[in-house]
């Protein structure tokens, strides 16, 4: 009898075994099947940490293009951008400092994306923060002996009530405060720089992220629009826009050589422009100038060619 107990229970426990690691197999081999993966080291990570990225191309394309990599907040703004090229194999990896624009803890997406395939994982985001020391509850004081109750006093005769003191206002002027009747400097404290993400379009027109227009883009976006609060806040939206469509018009330039030349002869009269913004240091210089370079753009790009359009309109209708 016991032991037919003891073959039972060994039976139940190699059945246990089985169904356990026939479903871990599956979970594991889940991402392995898809065109596309995405994957990090781990599930969790804290300021300071290396986020570690891989994922594997099941079937490269023809002509060689990168894995655009994008970490995007719980919030969904976009974290940081990043291009790479994979090995012959399919297999892609890249790493990314935790900490910076990534001030707020929650879940953060990581989206691949090649050519038209896309993918998306997740991983936790905890931030570094001290916690608070809890500290010792005192001790309780013994109760004092009661004290016997003194005689009764007279009561003091009322005190005149004081006059009421008519507070001096005082006038500061612009960028000061008033503090207890002495004008002080308002602290204005400046906004943390964000690390921006890449040119993908301009990349891909001029070639190389070391070409001279590309480079003159990222001083410009670094050097005077982030130093701002204006050029930072318009950033910000551009960012949320740009991404959105940039990956799929630089696949495209790369695939036809036509199309890359038609963007490049575009891109130059905005660049040009553009180069009126290196001499923008304050916010006003920033907010003017930058009005300027997309009056000009407009003016370029819209309303000179309708000009056009509509003289040539004009010259046909007269012949006729």
């Amino acid at each position: 009898m016991l032991k037919m107990k003891q073959s039972g229970f060994l039976a139940f426990a190699l059945l246990s075994i089985s169904i356990l690691s026939f479903g871990l197999t599956d979970a594991v081999n889940a991402q392995s099947d898809l065109p596309l993966s995405v994957n990090t080291a781990s599930s969790s990570y804290t300021t300071g940490n290396t986020i570690e990225i891989s994922g594997m191309i099941k079937t490269l394309a023809e002509y060689e293009q990168p894995v655009v990599l994008m970490i995007v907040s719980p919030d969904g703004n976009i974290v940081t951008v990043q291009q790479v090229m994979p090995d012959s194999d399919g297999f892609y990896s890249a790493t990314v400092k935790a900490g910076g624009t990534m001030n707020s803890g929650g879940e953060y997406e990581v989206r691949a994306q090649y050519g038209a395939q896309k993918i998306t994982n997740t991983f936790d985001f905890m931030t570094s923060d001290p916690k608070p020391t809890s500290q010792p509850e005192p001790e309780p004081t013994p109760e004092p002996e009661p004290t016997p109750e003194p005689e009764p006093t007279p009561e003091p005769e009322p005190t005149p009530e004081p006059e009421p003191v008519v507070e001096q206002v005082v006038n500061c002027g612009p960028g000061t405060e008033s503090v207890n009747g002495v004008c002080q400097v308002i602290q204005i404290e400046e906004p943390e720089e964000s690390e921006g993400g890449g040119c993908l379009i301009a990349t891909a027109a001029y070639g190389s992220e070391l070409a001279p227009q590309v480079q003159m883009l990222r001083e410009i976006r670094d050097n005077q629009l982030m130093n701002t609060e204006s050029g930072s806040a318009f950033m910000t939206t551009f960012n949320e826009l740009y991404y959105s469509f940039s990956p799929t018009i630089a696949d495209m330039e790369r695939e036809s050589p036509v199309f890359k030349e038609i963007v490049k002869a575009g891109l130059t009269p905005m660049i040009s422009t553009l180069s009126i913004m290196e001499s923008a240091e304050t916010e006003s210089e920033v907010l003017g100038l930058g009005l300027s370079v997309i009056a000009l753009n407009l003016g370029m790009y819209i309303a000179a060619p309708a000009l056009i359009a509509m003289k040539v309109n004009q010259q046909i209708r007269s012949r006729i």
